[in-house]
């Protein structure tokens, strides 16, 4: 049987884009002068702890709609969550 292959699902993430502004130290460099390097990065947490990827500047967009998917679908978990609990409501003849 020939191979079939597997479709990619869109990439979801769960967390916060953000940028990092910081000074590198060197007493030449721009970022001296109050022009810090920044760094785009995507925050997140883990087993209980915040945890930081930093992200290439083509990566960013990608990043972004990913988070933009994840918050598309929690509402929609959270509408249908919703519509289940009216539903049971309903069929059980409105007692709590």
């Amino acid at each position: 049987m020939p191979c079939i292959a597997r479709r990619a699902r869109p990439l979801v993430l769960h967390g916060t884009l953000t940028t990092f502004r910081r000074r590198c130290g060197k007493p030449a460099c721009r970022c001296a002068a109050g022009e810090p390097h920044e760094s785009p990065a995507l925050t997140y947490t883990e087993d209980g702890r915040t945890k930081t990827l930093t992200l290439s500047a083509g990566e960013v967009e990608e990043v972004r709609a990913a988070l933009v998917r994840y918050e598309s679908a929690r509402e929609e978990l959270e509408d249908a969550a919703r519509e289940g609990i009216a539903a049971l409501r309903s069929r059980r003849g409105g007692r709590t």
